[in-house]
């Protein structure tokens, strides 16, 4: 087998990836889909300001907020 074999071993999800534009040719980066929110956690009575993935968005939707910060450290 020729090059190395980068072992992400279920990070590649979370932290995007390397891949190319064109077969052979342009290396470029997958980057995790990031955006700046202000999540209002009811257990709290504040809002949160945090960086989550639009994945993490749809973990807050079904779990509740408080629930899946907590889980992640982010409070």
């Amino acid at each position: 087998m020729r090059g190395s074999v980068i072992h992400r071993r279920g990070l590649a999800k979370k932290k995007g990836g390397v891949g190319r534009h064109i077969t052979k040719n342009v290396p470029r980066i997958f980057a995790p889909n990031l955006r700046h929110q202000r999540i209002w956690v009811p257990e709290l009575k504040k809002f949160v300001r945090i960086r989550i993935t639009a994945r993490g968005l749809k973990t807050i939707n079904k779990h509740g907020a408080y629930k899946a910060l907590r889980k992640a450290g982010a409070i």
